[in-house]
């Protein structure tokens, strides 16, 4: 699926049309350049899913937990920092993919062969103009 954004307004539509056509599925792999939008889109998403707290680049911790009002988990991962996949193991990394709960992953080029087969891979890409285009496909 292909979708534009032209400004900030319009992101919580194309979250919600990631998450609408991709309802099976709990690991969201972001990829895309430096101010691309993947903590922006990943906030649009926790809104979405009614977090409740504050949802931030987990750069330096690589992993932030956030708890939605439900009282469920959501995972966000910033794997930009990660040193070696030895250290996305060690914190234990693909146990939270196959907790059930929603996964939303920065930068996993480093981990990509560890990513479920039902991981949603969102691709963004920023045209002349500042669009954000979004393309979302399953993990293949």
């Amino acid at each position: 699926m292909k979708q534009e954004c032209n400004n900030l307004e319009q992101l919580p539509q194309v979250a919600l049309n990631i998450i609408n056509a991709h309802r099976k599925s709990r690991v969201f792999a972001l990829y895309g350049s430096m101010g691309a939008g993947k903590t922006t889109v990943t906030k649009a998403f926790c809104d979405i899913l009614h977090v409740v707290d504050v949802v931030n680049s987990p750069t330096f911790a690589i992993i932030n937990e956030y708890i939605t009002d439900d009282g469920d988990s959501v995972f966000h991962f910033d794997c930009y920092r990660l040193k070696d996949k030895k250290e996305f193991f060690d914190i234990g990394g693909e146990d939270y993919f196959y907790s059930g709960s929603y996964c939303f992953v920065e930068w996993p080029q480093l981990i990509e062969e560890h990513l479920p087969a039902d991981c949603v891979k969102i691709t963004i890409t920023v045209d002349d103009n500042g669009t954000r285009i979004f393309y979302d496909d399953i993990k293949s």
